[in-house]
């Protein structure tokens, strides 16, 4: 085991794991931040995405040893009351059906937003086709990152 300090939404935390432990296991089995979902663990359905540094990325395939000094963020973080422009535009339109994606969808959606502001409906396509979503809420998706892009600075 060893003691890895981190900052998961700008909080210094502690985790004291194997260093393959994967990133998505510390957040919820160490620190209990349980709304990164577990959902392939191959990085394919991206329901494990957290930002790292700012960029989306798949905690169910990152060691938490490859995090080094990266600022890690995950919904919990992405902002302090659920009013982050893309969670407000993913209730607006109604998106969610089981809801076991839409972290993943959401932490994937805000970081092309924060990359590219006013993205076309190809970019988001593009973007978007590395998350799953079991219930086929694909058009709402896309409409709720548009929305999302239409209300950001």
């Amino acid at each position: 085991m060893a003691l890895f300090k981190l900052s998961i939404n700008n909080r210094a935390v502690e985790a004291d794991v194997e260093q393959d432990t994967p990133l998505l296991w510390v957040l919820r089995d160490n620190l209990g931040l349980v709304g990164t979902k577990y959902g392939c663990g191959i990085a394919q359905c991206g329901a494990c995405t957290v930002h790292l540094d700012g960029k989306a990325v798949r905690s169910c395939v990152l060691p938490v040893s490859a995090v080094g000094k990266s600022k890690v963020t995950t919904i919990e973080g992405l902002s302090e009351k659920g009013d982050h422009p893309v969670q407000k535009a993913w209730d607006e339109v109604d998106v969610a059906q089981c809801g076991y994606c839409q972290a993943g969808q959401i932490m994937t959606a805000a970081a092309l937003l924060k990359a590219k502001p006013k993205p076309t409906d190809e970019e988001i396509v593009a973007t978007m086709s590395g998350n799953l979503c079991r219930c086929g809420t694909y058009h709402r998706i896309k409409e709720a990152v548009k929305v999302a892009a239409s209300k950001s600075n």
